[in-house]
């Protein structure tokens, strides 16, 4: 790639990296901020779930709105907002006030990352070329969510928790100015019809009350009515968007997009990876914290093996994908994924770092495995103008698969009565989840077989459906070259 084209990636790099190590940080500070503000226990879990609310609940909408709107326009715009709340949190002096940051830090995340994967899969040609910007940005994001676990503790310990927000800001500011520099303006009108306020409505509605759901999952069979008349009410609005697109002339979402076999299987298959991922990590750091008496700096330091995976993604994964084939290395990632945490799961009181090393390596090289690719196979073939569309689809599912996997853990955690039972009884939901994720990339390893066979066939359309329209190629002014 040429040197515009690899400062552009960067820049866009430096967005999920900023999203990881948000993330991370705050994790890792939460118990300093509970003690420095005098939060009760809701008060703290509503400081974590706060932003997944906030991002899971508005993604659909934010990649729409990247097509629609301008991708540029999102990108720059909420990256600012970003910036600007992620400061207010670090001042909040109330638990009130950091709720509503990180609620408003990730409704910003939900609009900007989607526009920012669309901006690479409009920019460089599809191929090799998207392709390794795609595997360096998925190594990019689990590599600024390992090394955040790190940098947070570091930050917590030296100057207090306030610098886990500040910290953001410095790194988003130096993005934004870069990006106002390199991301280029928009060859053509991204709009091409009326905005579909209901459908707008509806979506980021059912989003919240499904997120809230899976988020109240936490507290186990506690409030479980509560908890099933959220999820229920999150089905409706669901079952009433599907109404109101079905019947918009400028539809929010094209229904038969939903349609196509390998984007629902990358889907469904990065909401299972990266949940059960996530809910791993939660375990983890359960064991090694509760039950183990290990300092924040100290887990962080021992998770940082799964990091490799920021090494791994655009260095390795990008040549097994043009050997093997995205499909055969998605289902390699889950296979790793499987091993790694059955690997982990006879954990006892006392057992060495060295007996658990292998376990965390393996979880971080399935994740180079599998993260990237699947990033490919959701955004692949898939029309330049629906392309925010789809980098919203896939960026939903990753963030409902790690609400869903740390809420099933923690829920699972509780009714096993805690301890060493309650965490080996937690450590199957990750498992379970990944086996059903190889189960389902294979599918698409026979997929990919059956449309070797049919070279006439196109690889992305489900068998009895019409064929679809081909992706359009992305204005010259747009597109970077090699």
């Amino acid at each position: 790639m040429s040197v515009r084209a690899w400062s552009l990636l960067l820049v866009l790099c430096g967005t999920i990296f900023l999203e990881g190590i948000d993330v991370a940080m705050l994790a890792v500070a939460v118990p300093a901020v509970r003690a420095d503000l005098g939060l009760s226990t809701g008060t703290t879990a509503w400081v974590m779930s706060a932003y997944v609310l906030g991002y899971a609940g508005f993604t659909l909408l934010g990649g729409r709105a990247a097509d629609l709107l301008g991708r540029r326009r999102m990108f720059l715009g909420w990256l600012a907002v970003f910036l600007v709340f992620s400061g207010l949190g670090g001042f909040a002096e109330e638990g009130w006030t950091l709720i509503l940051a990180r609620f408003v830090t990730g409704v910003a995340a939900a609009f900007m990352t989607p526009a920012a994967m669309s901006i690479i899969t409009t920019s460089y040609a599809e191929g090799p070329e998207r392709d390794k910007a795609l595997l360096v940005f998925a190594g990019t994001a689990a590599g600024g969510f390992s090394l955040g676990l790190v940098i947070g503790g570091v930050l917590t310990t030296l100057g207090g928790w306030h610098w886990v927000f500040f910290a953001p800001v410095l790194l988003a500011a130096v993005v934004l100015a870069a990006a106002v520099r390199l991301i280029p303006a928009e060859a053509r009108p991204v709009r091409t019809g009326g905005f579909d306020l209901g459908g707008a409505l509806t979506a980021a509605g059912a989003m919240l009350l499904l997120a809230y759901g899976i988020v109240r999952l936490e507290h186990g069979l506690d409030g479980w009515a509560v908890t099933a008349a959220v999820l229920a009410g999150g089905l409706v609005l669901a079952g009433l968007f599907v109404a109101v697109e079905r019947r918009a002339a400028a539809p929010l979402v094209r229904l038969g997009l939903l349609r196509r076999a390998p984007l629902v299987r990358a889907d469904l298959g990065a909401l299972l990876f990266v949940g059960s991922f996530f809910g791993f990590q939660f375990v983890a750091t359960l064991y090694l914290q509760e039950l183990r008496g290990w300092s924040s700096l100290q887990t962080a330091f021992a998770l940082l093996v799964m990091g490799c995976d920021a090494i791994l993604a655009p260095t390795l994964t990008p040549r097994l994908v043009a050997r093997y084939g995205n499909a055969k290395v998605i289902l390699g990632g889950f296979v790793l994924a499987v091993l790694s945490y059955a690997l982990f799961l006879p954990v006892g009181p006392d057992r060495s770092y060295a007996a658990m090393f292998p376990a965390l390596l393996l979880t971080g090289l399935a994740f180079s495995l599998a993260y990237g690719p699947l990033t490919i196979a959701g955004t692949d073939g898939v029309a330049e103008e629906e392309q925010g569309l789809a980098s919203g689809l896939l960026t939903t599912a990753t963030q409902f698969g790690s609400a869903v996997g740390v809420a099933a853990v923690t829920a699972v955690y509780g009714i096993a009565g805690g301890g060493l039972d309650g965490i080996r009884a937690a450590l199957v939901v990750p498992l379970a989840m990944v086996a059903v994720g190889a189960v389902i990339a294979a599918t698409g390893v026979r997929g990919s077989r059956a449309a070797a066979d049919g070279p006439d066939a196109d690889p992305g359309q489900v068998p009895g459906q019409a064929p679809g329209p081909a992706a359009a190629p992305a204005p010259a002014a747009t597109k970077l070259t090699a």
